[in-house]
């Protein structure tokens, strides 16, 4: 295996915070230091690299991804904020010239317009697309357009037929927006292909992310996101670093009763962690699919005026048999969970699992939530009781949080202020790891750790270095796989890092945010490892380079 050296930068190392240049060899981390101390490394290096400055990271892990549906976002219609669409006009727009180039390719019709990313809060109009404007746009190919959580979508009147949408709970909504099974009879509609592009596209997703300083995701494959053979494929095309992808840690959202029914999977898939991820206990704010205690805010249910308080799709008893029935083979357990309601009925869950099967076995499963919004005092202690680790998205708190987002007029202010208390979590202890749920946000790993920083209650905030743990080492940790070093660069860890092109350099000490050339003293330095300025209106660092086990899966270094 390949031994490079870099050199001249500034490495991120609790183990030597002031190192200036790392060697790796036989794909660990076999030396760093100073730049006067490489001169002598340099000729038993099979390529020495200058840094020029830039700062080496442990790579980042996002924690919750769907491969596939990444993928397929990457060759869709961008109906978001980011790209420009910033009304329903315009989505409708973006929406009729992506028809215009998937006729040129497919003539016949048959494929279906895929796009994503559309959210009617952030439009003047304030509502969403209408099934008749995808049909007129789309000159009646079959369109699907998913809404930005994920959790809904409007389509056309011939993918709807399709899909028998008008037979299924969450199709009969009056503005046309389908939610529950509709949404996933759709969706699966609209994700038929063929083994060499499903491929293709999942190649493409995992390529996305190394390019993005990421070097391990964890798949949160289900029923209505990918099939087993999807699945094997993706773990297949990433087993080897030899190959240029990231590592990928595989989930799958299947509901068991019993530990032959979990058995019986992993021996189907026998390179799972966890029969975990996306099974959904309830929905999404965005979608008023969420389960929650109060009802939402800017909704009712009929013309009498009845109150909404979303979907509870698991009850406690299902919770409590899937936990025992995963951990009697060895596997994590989990779920998505968003709303209160649905919070309620996983600490439910977990305290009847602990009666039936032992509170020594409950915490041995090592099990995971994914999402979390809502964790006050006593979710917080039931969920440390278990020991219960959370997969966060604090790019949520970004694009919908705080007093004025998306979940303030979904739930009201106050309710709204209540969520994601990151400080609580990292000062109660609770195993955290980031992700970034994507398609829903996108894949920015150092905007994930910036969120964490600028929650809008202060006393929320985490640290940037925190923040920047969650988001690397938390990852191998909640996947069970921080024993082998992985998250950190010290000698014998594996080589997993990413090089970043990140202007000023800081360091926390205290309250108090030094710049690199006023902190290069120990005693400023405190002993921490610098990383890049994350504050308001700082340049977003730059992936100049990812290696995973010892292994280049992204360079620009030349």
């Amino acid at each position: 295996m390949t031994s490079i050296l870099y050199r001249g930068g500034s490495v991120h190392s609790a183990a030597d915070p002031f190192a200036e240049a790392i060697l790796v060899d036989d794909g660990v981390v076999a030396w760093l230091g100073a730049d006067d101390t490489a001169d002598g490394l340099a000729a038993r290096a099979d390529r020495v690299i200058d840094l020029d400055g830039a700062l080496v990271t442990p790579g980042f892990v996002d924690s919750h991804v769907h491969v596939l549906e990444t993928g397929l976002a990457l060759a869709a219609v961008d109906l978001s904020a980011g790209a420009g669409v910033r009304s329903a006009a315009e989505a409708l727009a973006a929406l009729a010239a992506g028809a215009r180039r998937l006729d040129a390719a497919d003539p016949l019709g048959t494929e279906t317009l895929l796009a994503f990313g559309w959210d009617e809060q952030t439009w003047p109009e304030r509502r969403p697309l209408t099934r008749t404007e995808l049909d007129d746009v789309a000159g009646g190919r079959p369109v699907y357009a998913g809404r930005v959580d994920g959790h809904s979508a409007v389509v056309s009147t011939k993918l709807a037929a399709s899909a028998g949408v008008d037979r299924l709970p969450g199709g009969d909504a009056p503005d046309g927006i389908l939610t529950a099974d509709a949404h996933h009879a759709v969706r699966d509609a609209s994700r038929r292909m063929s083994p060499e592009r499903r491929a293709r596209t999942q190649r493409a997703a995992l390529e996305s992310w190394a390019a993005r300083g990421v070097v391990s995701v964890h798949e949160m494959s289900g029923p209505h996101l990918d099939t087993h053979e999807g699945l094997a494929g993706i773990m297949a095309q990433a087993a080897d670093p030899a190959d240029g992808l990231p590592h990928v840690v595989a989930y799958r959202a299947e509901l068991c009763e019993t530990a032959d029914d979990a058995a019986e999977l992993a021996a189907l898939l026998p390179f799972l962690t966890g029969i975990a991820g996306d099974l959904t206990v309830d929905g999404s704010i965005g979608s008023r699919t969420a389960a929650l205690r109060a009802p939402y805010t800017d909704l009712v249910a009929g013309p009498d005026g009845t109150a909404w308080y979303g979907n509870l799709y698991l009850s406690a008893e299902e919770i409590a048999n899937h936990l025992i029935a995963v951990a009697g083979v060895g596997l994590q357990g989990g779920f998505h969970v968003i709303g209160d309601r649905a919070m309620d009925e996983v600490l439910a869950g977990l305290a009847l699992a602990a009666r039936i099967g032992g509170a020594g076995s409950l915490r041995a499963g090592r099990h995971r939530l994914e999402h979390a919004l809502f964790v006050d005092a006593a979710a917080l202690s039931s969920l440390l009781l278990h020991g219960v680790s959370l997969s966060v998205q604090p790019a949520f708190d970004a694009a919908w949080g705080g007093t004025t987002g998306m979940y303030a007029s979904r739930l009201g202010p106050v309710r709204a202020a209540a969520l994601q208390p990151f400080a609580d979590l990292v000062g109660a202890g609770v195993p955290l790891a980031f992700g970034s749920d994507t398609p829903v946000t996108p894949v920015a790993p150092w905007a994930g750790v910036r969120a964490a920083t600028a929650h809008e209650d202060p006393d929320q905030r985490m640290s940037a270095r925190a923040a920047f743990r969650a988001h690397t080492r938390g990852g191998w940790r909640v996947a069970g796989l921080d024993h082998t070093g992985a998250g950190e660069l010290r000698v014998g860890a594996p080589a997993h890092l990413a090089v970043w092109r990140a202007g000023d350099l800081t360091v926390q000490t205290g309250s108090e945010r030094l710049s690199r050339l006023s902190s290069w003293s120990r005693e400023a330095r405190a002993g921490q490892p610098l990383l890049p300025d994350l504050s308001e209106g700082a340049p977003e660092p730059e992936c100049l380079h990812t290696m995973r086990d010892g292994v280049v899966i992204h360079d620009q270094l030349g």
